[in-house]
């Protein structure tokens, strides 16, 4: 449809199996749980009562945003559509994070160091990623394979994670550091961004919160 040209959609995973335990993930690979399931499945279909159909869909390599996706693309009819898959979209690295509980780490670490770790900018935990770290694998890749998909006209999905999301996030709607750790992308969130073709920019159209069927 003409009002999906030039449009960029952004969905986060369903809740997984490690969101659930208020685990960290990182880049272990949790199943999606079948609230997770519910809340892409509803993703789906809000896509699909707005009218859209995309031209070209992209995702991380692990398998809750993979599962997220194949969700997504059933309730749209779009199941055929081919996948690109790659590992700049997967998750920040949490390093020696992953995998505890949130409530231990805060108890090993401290509630502040374990805050900063997981909100700010530059802070890397042990063994893992900042989120200036995440947005420097990512950003180029979005640069080169979807940007371009984009501002040529197309509609384009991309579904992937709480951070890696919220690094992309940070050039998309010029995110100064400081203010990143008040940023929240909820599971199966829907961000909706139109690229003007002449300045090159994205612009934030639309944030919509996925409530799956009980």
């Amino acid at each position: 449809m003409e009002r999906h040209k030039h449009t960029l959609v952004l969905v986060r995973h369903g809740q997984s199996e490690d969101n659930e335990r208020e685990l960290f993930s990182g880049l272990r690979d949790p199943a999606l749980t079948p609230r997770g399931v519910r809340e892409a499945s509803a993703a789906g279909a809000t896509l699909r009562t707005l009218g859209y159909r995309f031209d070209d869909v992209f995702t991380s390599r692990l398998q809750r945003a993979q599962h997220t996706l194949a969700l997504i693309l059933d309730a749209l009819g779009q199941s055929d559509l081919p996948v690109h898959a790659d590992a700049a979209l997967n998750e920040r690295d949490y390093g020696a994070l992953a995998g505890l509980n949130k409530t231990e780490a805060r108890a090993r670490f401290g509630v502040d160091q374990v805050r900063t770790w997981r909100k700010s900018y530059d802070a890397v935990p042990p063994g893992g990623e900042s989120l200036a770290m995440t947005g420097a694998r990512l950003w180029p890749f979005f640069e080169s394979a979807i940007a371009p998909r984009v501002r040529s006209g197309g509609c384009v999905l991309v579904v992937a994670h709480g951070n890696s999301l919220r690094s992309l996030l940070m050039r998309l709607d010029c995110i100064e550091p400081r203010h990143i750790e008040d940023v929240n992308i909820g599971t199966a969130e829907i961000l909706v961004y139109r690229s003007d073709a002449a300045s090159r920019t994205f612009t934030r159209a639309a944030a919509i919160a996925t409530t799956p069927r009980a």
